[in-house]
């Protein structure tokens, strides 16, 4: 005789959520900009990041939004030992799995010294991946948190419609937006039919068969749409995360938003990323991410000239330099390669310098907008006559209105004088 046992039904309680809601949860981590790291005696510029932390970062996620079910949080909160054999740990590893499976993050296995066996390490779980194990951010997961801020941005600014980069020049094409005038060979053939047969009509009188002549033809204008080469420097000095305000992660999260921006929407332009600080660096975009506050300085003339040898290689119609920043110039590099640092005021020597290099970067027809997010009196002073200099725009906001206006500048671009 068969016999059936029957046992209770035990439900997943993350079986809904989906690896994009996963990234939502982790995004403040994955984006950290060593905020919280501040408080501790010591400065990584490129911090191990373990799957340890990543589960822990989830973990924390999860309780804070109150996802976890009681019985399971019971576990988690009473002995941290039974924690690491409980059902809701290996929860937490399956969906990290999920994540790793569907290409948003790559686990790298540590590497054994040559001729040994590498041992697992206590409190990890049965396939050995937490404890030292490293994790990286994928592309696919930097396109995705760059998509849901831009969807996040442009929701805070209501209805928008995308365009491209308008100025004052009229061409032909397949909008309509301009007057009509006559064909000329190489143009797109939009053609004006009203203003076509009442040319010829003018011509040759109202008859039939109408007797059209090349010369009759009418062609819609629609506003040029020029291609636009960017470089956003970020200032990653210590006071972007000073003074109780983590102002680095939003100023990281709309540079992966413009990123995703332009590469759907405006397909023809470019975007380069420069760090500035004691120093200046170009990093990939796909390493923005992991990027932290760094040095405490502000070498923004050496921002501005490595910026300027980036746009110097791009042949576009429109060269730009997005600057986004907190604090006054306080560091120079001298033509002996030593590094000049003042951080008291503005040192006349660094600003006059850098002002320099504004009026450089005029000259090669390189505009400069700046975004500040501070608003001290020499501060603004200092703004101002970069942005009288390069005929740029200058906007005082906050890391909460950054996006919004960095985007609405980037998609309106209302500056007129450039073609």
């Amino acid at each position: 005789m068969k016999y059936i046992k029957y046992s209770q039904y035990i439900g997943d309680p993350f079986e809904g959520l989906t690896s994009e809601d996963l990234l939502q949860l982790l995004q403040d981590f994955l984006l950290d900009s060593g905020f919280y790291g501040q408080f501790y005696d010591f400065y990584e510029m490129d911090p191990e990041r373990t799957m340890e932390q990543l589960h822990q970062a989830l973990l924390e996620a999860l309780h804070d939004k109150g996802m976890i079910p009681e019985d399971l949080l019971k576990e988690y909160l009473e002995d941290s030992e039974e924690y690491q054999k409980s059902r809701l740990h290996e929860m937490i590893n399956q969906l990290l799995d999920r994540l790793a499976e569907e290409g948003y993050i790559t686990i790298e296995q540590p590497q054994a010294p040559q001729g040994q066996v590498r041992e697992q390490q206590p409190g990890t779980g049965m396939d050995g991946r937490e404890g030292k194990v490293r994790f990286e951010v994928t592309d696919k997961a930097l396109d995705f948190l760059g998509f849901k801020t831009l969807k996040d941005l442009l929701a805070s600014l209501g209805k928008s419609s995308f365009g491209r980069h308008d100025t004052r020049e009229m061409a032909t094409g397949v909008e309509s937006h301009g007057s009509t005038r006559r064909y000329e060979f190489g143009d797109t053939m939009n053609l004006d039919v009203n203003a076509t047969l009442l040319s010829a009509i003018q011509r040759a009188g109202l008859k039939i068969p109408l007797d059209l002549d090349y010369d009759d033809l009418q062609v819609r204008q629609c506003e040029y749409q020029s291609s636009c080469a960017t470089v956003l420097m970020l200032d990653c000095s210590h006071s972007m995360i000073l003074y109780g305000e983590d102002r680095f992660t939003p100023a990281k999260k709309v540079a992966l938003a413009l990123t995703h921006l332009i590469r759907t929407q405006y397909p023809g332009d470019t975007l380069h990323m420069v760090l500035f600080h004691d120093s200046a660096e170009e990093i990939p975009l796909g390493q923005l991410a992991r990027v932290q506050v760094g040095p405490y300085y502000t070498n923004t003339r050496e921002g501005l000239r490595l910026a300027q040898r980036i746009l110097s290689r791009q042949k576009k119609d429109m060269r730009q330099i997005i600057m986004i920043t907190d604090g006054k110039p306080s560091a120079l590099t001298l033509d002996d390669g030593k590094i000049y640092k003042n951080a008291f005021g503005l040192d006349p020597l660094v600003v006059s310098e850098t002002l320099h290099e504004v009026a450089r970067c005029r000259r090669n027809g390189i505009l400069i907008n700046t975004f500040m997010l501070a608003s001290d009196y020499g501060l603004i002073n200092f703004v101002q006559k970069v942005t009288e200099i390069c005929r740029g725009k200058a906007y005082f906001t906050t890391p909460y209105t950054l996006g919004q206006y960095l985007l609405m500048d980037y998609m309106q671009k209302k500056v007129k004088h450039i073609h």
